[in-house]
């Protein structure tokens, strides 16, 4: 997929954002993985201190899509590590928003694949395979349903109802 630059993408369509077609998540993400500007199809997870769902999606071929987890925000645990970015990445996923934490960070950053997560954590995830998968999620002040356009890079973070132009 070509790059797009979110902030050009908002300059040019503000119909699209004050209709809500295009909605910019709040900055609270940092940035981690080799690719700092991602674009896909958006799927969805929600769950809480609990990745059994991530793998399992993960698990599946990415076609070019973003995996957005709604971790509620917590800080507790992670939700993300080295092997399940390795995995992404080997699967063809584009990148992944995690509203929560990711470790390994330093494993994470030499996949190639563009990751956002709110902070780092040192504590695994429970395994008990609890969550929700392909469901409207809220996440930095937007929400996000599953097939909706997900664009980052530098600048931040936006979801889009349709495909923008590049």
């Amino acid at each position: 997929m070509a790059y797009l630059a979110t902030a050009e993408a908002c300059d040019t369509n503000p119909s699209l954002i004050t209709r809500g077609d295009l909605r910019v998540l709040h900055p609270i993400f940092q940035m981690y993985g080799q690719r700092r500007a991602f674009a896909g199809r958006v799927v969805t997870l929600k769950l809480f201190e609990d990745n059994v769902l991530v793998r399992q999606q993960l698990e599946t071929k990415g076609e070019g899509r973003v995996l957005v987890i709604d971790g509620g925000g917590s800080m507790r645990c992670a939700l993300l590590g080295g092997n399940l970015a390795l995995l992404a990445q080997n699967m063809g996923w584009v990148g992944i928003v995690v509203n929560g934490c990711i470790r390994d960070v330093d494993e994470i950053n030499g996949c190639d694949i563009g990751v956002r997560a709110l902070a780092s954590h040192p504590l695994k995830s429970n395994k008990k395979g609890n969550g929700e998968m392909h469901v409207n999620v809220h996440i930095g002040g937007v929400v996000i349903s599953d097939g909706d356009w997900l664009y980052a890079d530098s600048d931040g973070v936006l979801v889009s109802n349709t495909e923008l132009p590049v």
